[in-house]
């Protein structure tokens, strides 16, 4: 690889890992709104997502001078064309934790009735956990790590799952709060968006080093 070609790459390794950093901070405070119904940190969540879409379009920028400057191939390619998809899926994932603190500050006059179920904190803690670990597989190039990402999202899929249970269940016993009931379902909901994101960029790295295109595929 030429040196010009291998500093860029590195280069955008680097800035691809903050732009995930700053999206889980993003995610993790807007849980932690959440969990204290904390109005103020949400709209912290709130203001700070333009900050992750210049970010992402600042590495999108990258990508496609590399593209059109060094004409890369074979692996060199496939990083580029990865590192554009996962910078779209860590910034949907930013989008996901802004819609998360919306819903904390319409939940906030209700925080006296409104109870959140175990379930939402658990749900939170796997999809970050699933965001971390596919941005750790990308660090180390490791498929192993990424398909084990891919195989956990159906444990988020069947949390969610749940919840449309306990909503039913809460509406029936008081419908006057029917709208705040919908709102933890939005958020379980974003939850488990997040984690298809986050499945998404572990699929990308499997691609990136393999060449394997895994998208639709059972996990295995």
């Amino acid at each position: 690889m030429p040196k010009h070609l291998q500093r860029e790459i590195e280069n955008l390794k680097k800035k691809i890992l903050h732009v995930g950093a700053r999206v889980e901070e993003s995610l993790q405070s807007a849980m932690k709104a959440l969990h204290n119904f904390d109005e103020i940190m949400a709209q912290t969540v709130i203001d700070g997502d333009q900050d992750i879409d210049a970010l992402e379009v600042d590495v999108e920028e990258d990508c496609l001078k590399i593209l059109a400057l060094h004409q890369p191939v074979a692996i060199d390619l496939r990083f580029i064309v990865s590192v554009l998809k996962i910078n779209n899926d860590l910034e949907r994932i930013g989008d996901l934790a802004t819609n998360i603190a919306e819903r904390v500050q319409a939940l906030v006059p209700e925080s006296q009735r409104v109870t959140i179920p175990s379930d939402i904190p658990e749900l939170a803690r796997r999809s970050l956990q699933m965001v971390k670990l596919s941005l750790d597989s990308l660090v180390a190039m490791d498929v192993d790590l990424a398909r084990n990402v891919c195989r956990s999202d159906e444990e988020v899929d069947i949390l969610h799952r749940k919840m449309y249970r306990f909503t039913e269940d809460n509406i029936a016993a008081d419908p006057l709060h029917t709208p705040s009931f919908i709102q933890v379902l939005g958020i379980s909901r974003y939850l488990e968006r997040i984690a298809d994101h986050a499945t998404n960029i572990a699929e990308d790295v499997i691609y990136m080093v393999e060449g394997e295109i895994t998208r639709h595929r059972m996990p295995s």
